[in-house]
């Protein structure tokens, strides 16, 4: 009986010891996963299709952890918060960004961190303890998405049914207009004819004229160099004018302003002496004019002897 007790007791000792060591080392690896991770928080403002918990997460190419869990905003459903567990010496800056990328177009979606200049610090939480938040962008997946909605709606802009009745208005004139062109072909083959006869015409005429421009600038070339040498003479002799000009004004300077201040100065009594003289003659010939023989012989003239 005492056998059976002390074997109860080493196999209850022996379960005890190995639950213990089993928590010990669970303990172990959660705080020393703790101690060589660091938790992010992401906010996409897009859907995060393919993302799953334990996907990838990259740093310019190269892994530094994992999505640690995904959930909806509370406040906000259209926004997807994803927590991130990272090596402890990712360089996540404070000016890092976060989007969704893949690797092929049939691969499986994970987040691709990017950016963090050197000079930048390290993002790390607040004081109040709460996990930090790296910044997104939008990824090219949901410029692509964008891209492809914006070209659906201009599409259906574009296909709307009255455009769709306008395309096929045109279409039917186009075919109405060839229809009448087709019935025309006589009159066009003609118009034609005419058009062509009319350019040979006018390339005909455009020849003459070159012909005509080209003689008259060989005449004009030719004839250039006379006409230059005349010019040269001309020049010569105004020049030659101005010179003699010039020498009788300096020869004659001082007559000039003698006459200027002498002549110039009598020249007024002169002329109002002549105004008089012309006044008095034109009274002289008024009177003439009216009583000649008064005016001559100083009495009236004689009356004629008229007969009773």
């Amino acid at each position: 009986m005492e056998t059976k007790a002390n074997y109860v007791l080493i196999g209850a000792f022996t379960i005890v010891t190995v639950v213990f060591l089993l928590v010990f080392g669970l303990w172990a690896a959660k705080y020393s996963s703790d101690k060589n991770f660091t938790e992010y928080l992401v906010i996409f403002n897009e859907p995060v299709t393919g993302l799953t918990e334990g996907s990838s997460v990259q740093y310019n190419g190269i892994s530094v952890g994992t999505v640690d869990e995904l959930k909806l905003a509370p406040k906000d459903p259209r926004r997807v918060i994803a927590r991130l567990k990272l090596e402890a010496d990712a360089p996540v800056k404070v000016d890092t960004k976060a989007k969704l990328s893949m690797t092929s177009l049939t691969g499986s979606p994970f987040i691709q961190l990017t950016g963090g200049s050197p000079n930048a610090r390290r993002l790390a939480s607040e004081d109040n303890g709460d996990i930090p938040i790296i910044q997104t962008e939008a990824s090219a997946l949901q410029n692509i998405a964008d891209t492809a909605n914006r070209l659906v709606e201009r599409l259906d802009r574009v296909l709307s049914d009255q455009n769709v009745e306008r395309i096929n208005n045109t279409l039917e004139s186009i075919e109405t207009m060839t229809a009448a062109i087709g019935g025309q072909s006589e009159d066009l083959k003609t118009l034609i004819i005419n058009a062509r006869g009319a350019s040979e015409q006018l390339q005909v005429t455009l020849s003459t004229t070159n012909h005509a421009v080209e003689g008259i600038d060989r005449e004009l070339v030719q004839q250039l160099p006379s006409l230059i040498a005349k010019l040269d003479a001309t020049l010569a002799k105004m020049d030659s004018a101005a010179n003699g000009a010039d020498k009788i004004l300096s020869e004659n300077r001082t007559a000039i302003n003698s006459f200027a201040n002498d002549g110039l100065a009598q020249l007024g009594p002169t002329l109002g002496d002549l105004r008089a003289l012309v006044r008095d003659l034109r009274r002289m010939s008024d009177r003439l004019d009216a009583n000649p023989a008064r005016y001559l012989l100083g009495r009236d003239a004689p009356k004629e002897f008229e007969p009773k």
